[in-house]
C-alpha cells in the first residue's frame, strides 16, 4: 500500500443540501454515504463557488473564485463555446500528478469542450464521461442541440447515449482505474451526472424509490458509492484512501423530489439553497470518526489541502483563494482556517458571510437586480427568514468593509469594480462541437424525451 493516501472525489450534479439521509432527508435511502459521513467528518456549511455549475466545478478544481479564472462572465458552458479552463490553471490534477498519482476524470466535465480545454489538458492521465450537462444533447423540447457526445480521453466514443446506464457505465469505469493503479497513489475525481435533470434512471431503482425519479437518482448515487467502498476494501486500500463526497450546487428540482433542506432558495441563486451543499471527508487512517464541522469551509480550500495531504513538490501557478484546511482534518487545529465567504452570481458580488453573519446586497432575478439590504445570523437562523439589518448597523458596517476588498481584488459588476485580480478564461479563436447530428447515423436514443427545466442548465 502507497504511504500517500489515495484520493476519491465524487462530485454530485445538483444534489440539495437535503438530499441524503445524514443530512436529514427521509425519502432518499442513503446507507452507504451515511456510513461515510459516520466513519469520517461531515460538514454543515460547506460552500460551493457558484449556484451554477461550470463556475463552480472551474472554482473547486483551481482553488479559486470563479472571478479569478475568468469564469464570473460564463458561469455556464454550451456545447462548441469558444471558452474554458485555461491552460495555465493549475488544477488539483496537475498538483497530485506533480506527486507522482494517477489520475482520472469520469463523468461531467463542464469546463470547455474544445481540445485546449478538455481534462486530459489539466492534468488528468485519463478521461471518460460527458462533457457538459445531460440535458445538451438532442431533446424533444430542444432538437437543435448537438448530439449528446460520450468522450474516452478526447475523442467521441458514443453520441446520444442511454443515460439510464451511464453511471453504471461510470461506476465500471471507476472500477477499472482502481485495480489498474492499485499498487501507487491515484486521483479520481467521479463527477455524477445525477441528479440534473433530465431524470432516466435503471428500472431497479426507480421500483423502489419512495421519491420518484429523483430519489431514484439519488440512491444510484448511493449504490455507486457502495461499490467503490467494497473494490477498495477487497483491496486493502480503503484505511488509506481519502473519499470526498459533495455536490456542485443546490438542488434545483424541489418541485420533483429535491431538497435543500432548511436552506432557503435553490441553485442558481446566492441565499443557502443555493451554494451550501452537503461535504463528507472519510480517510480512516487520518480522519476521525463522527466528527463534525461548523466551519466556513469551501470547495476552494479542497486544491491546497489535497495537495498538502498528497506532499506536493509544486505551488500552484498562479495566486488561489483557498486555504489548506488538512491540520484541521487531523484534529490538530481547534477551528477551521477561514471565516469567509463570498457569494457570486456570475460577476455580480450579491452576498458575503462572516463567520455566522451574511449580509446580502443585491439580487438577481429574469436578468434584473434588485437591492437587497437584508442581514442573518446564520447559527440562529440558516433558513435566512429575520432580518436583523437594523439591529446591527456595526456588523453591517464591518460586512461592507470586507465586502469591498473583496470587490476591489476580484470584481463587481454591481458597482462597477473590475476587480485587480481577476485572470481571463481560456479562448479560441474558432471553436466547434464535439458532434454534429448526422441523420443517418443510427443513433441509440434519437431524441430524449423527458423534459428539463425551463429557465437554467447547467
Amino acid at each position: 500500500m502507497s504511504q500517500k493516501p489515495n484520493i476519491i472525489l465524487i462530485n454530485c450534479d445538483d444534489l440539495g443540501y437535503g438530499d441524503l439521509g445524514c443530512y436529514g432527508s427521509h425519502l432518499n435511502q442513503t446507507p452507504h454515504i451515511d456510513a461515510l459521513s459516520r466513519g469520517g467528518m461531515q460538514f454543515t456549511d460547506f460552500y460551493m463557488g457558484s449556484p451554477v455549475c461550470s463556475a463552480s466545478r472551474a472554482a473547486m478544481l483551481t482553488g479559486c473564485y470563479p472571478q479569478r479564472v475568468g469564469f464570473g462572465s460564463n458561469p455556464v458552458l454550451f456545447p462548441g463555446d469558444a471558452v474554458g479552463l485555461r491552460s495555465t490553471e493549475s488544477t488539483i490534477a496537475t498538483q497530485l500528478k506533480s506527486a507522482s498519482y494517477a489520475t482520472k476524470i469520469i463523468g461531467k466535465w463542464h469546463c470547455g469542450d474544445q481540445p485546449d480545454f478538455l481534462p486530459t489538458r489539466h492534468g488528468f492521465d485519463e478521461y471518460f464521461g460527458i462533457p457538459y450537462s445531460n440535458d445538451m444533447g438532442r431533446q424533444v423540447n430542444n432538437p437543435k442541440n448537438p448530439p449528446l457526445p460520450l468522450v474516452r480521453n478526447e475523442t467521441v466514443i458514443q453520441q446520444q447515449p442511454d443515460q439510464r446506464g451511464i453511471t453504471e457505465r461510470y461506476t465500471d469505469e471507476a472500477l477499472q482505474f482502481i485495480r489498474n493503479h492499485q499498487e501507487r497513489p491515484f486521483f479520481l475525481y467521479l463527477a455524477h451526472m445525477y441528479v440534473h435533470v433530465p431524470l432516466f434512471v435503471p428500472p431497479q431503482f426507480l421500483n423502489r424509490s419512495q421519491n420518484g425519479a429523483y430519489g431514484a437518482a439519488v440512491e444510484c448515487i448511493d449504490w455507486s458509492t457502495g461499490i467503490l467502498m467494497d473494490c477498495l476494501k477487497k483491496l486493502g486500500l480503503f484505511e488509506n484512501t481519502v473519499i470526498l463526497f459533495t455536490s456542485d450546487n443546490g438542488s434545483r428540482a424541489l418541485d420533483e423530489g429535491g431538497s435543500n433542506g432548511k436552506c432557503r432558495g435553490t441553485k442558481g441563486t446566492t441565499w443557502e439553497g443555493g451554494q451550501r451543499v452537503p461535504c463528507i471527508i472519510h480517510w480512516p487512517a487520518r480522519i476521525q470518526s463522527g466528527r463534525v464541522c461548523s466551519g466556513v469551509a469551501r470547495s476552494i480550500d479542497l486544491l491546497p489541502t489535497l495537495s498538502s495531504i498528497a506532499n506536493t513538490p509544486t505551488e500552484p501557478a498562479a495566486p488561489i483563494d483557498g486555504v489548506d484546511f488538512s491540520e484541521y482534518l487531523f484534529g490538530q487545529l481547534e477551528e477551521y482556517p477561514n471565516n469567509q465567504f463570498n457569494y457570486y452570481l456570475w460577476h455580480d458580488l450579491e452576498a458575503i458571510r462572516i463567520g455566522h453573519w451574511k449580509l446580502h446586497f443585491s439580487k438577481r432575478k429574469h436578468d434584473k437586480r434588485t437591492p437587497n439590504h437584508e442581514l442573518y445570523n446564520l447559527s440562529e437562523d440558516p433558513s435566512e427568514t429575520t432580518n436583523v439589518y437594523e439591529q446591527y448597523p456595526d456588523i453591517v458596517r464591518e460586512l461592507e468593509e470586507r465586502a469591498q476588498e473583496q470587490r476591489e481584488r476580484l470584481g463587481d459588476e454591481i458597482t462597477g469594480n473590475r476587480g485587480s485580480e481577476v485572470r481571463p478564461i481560456g479562448r479560441v479563436k474558432i471553436p466547434t462541437p464535439l458532434t454534429e447530428y448526422d441523420e443517418s447515423h443510427p443513433y441509440m436514443i434519437a431524441m430524449y424525451d423527458l423534459p428539463d427545466m425551463p429557465t437554467m442548465t447547467g
